[in-house]
């Protein structure tokens, strides 16, 4: 568990301005997300191929590298952060 204290000189309570902050990081990490899985969609259909499979082959050396299956990786590598920043920002909780 990782603890964090905030302090401001600003004499009103600052925690709903954080909580704002944090709920706009998780809106755009959300949008985000959509766009990478419209993306993954999109090579999954071209290639017939789910992601998964697809990774599995490619760490395999199943897969030719060319600049295409390098964007797909990226896309699923960039699935994998969001997926982990959004799962962060969630379970964020006040202690007061």
């Amino acid at each position: 568990m990782t603890e964090l204290t905030l302090i401001s000189s600003a004499t009103r309570s600052i925690k709903p301005l954080v909580e704002a902050a944090l709920w706009n990081e998780a809106r755009l990490l959300e949008a985000g997300m959509r766009q990478t899985q419209h993306r993954l969609q999109k090579f999954e259909q071209q290639y017939g191929t789910p992601t998964e499979e697809f990774v599995r082959k490619y760490a395999n050396n199943e897969i030719e590298e060319t600049l295409e299956t390098l964007e797909w990786l990226g896309e699923y590598r960039m699935a994998q952060t969001i997926q982990e920043k959004l799962t962060t920002l969630k379970e964020i909780q006040f202690a007061n």
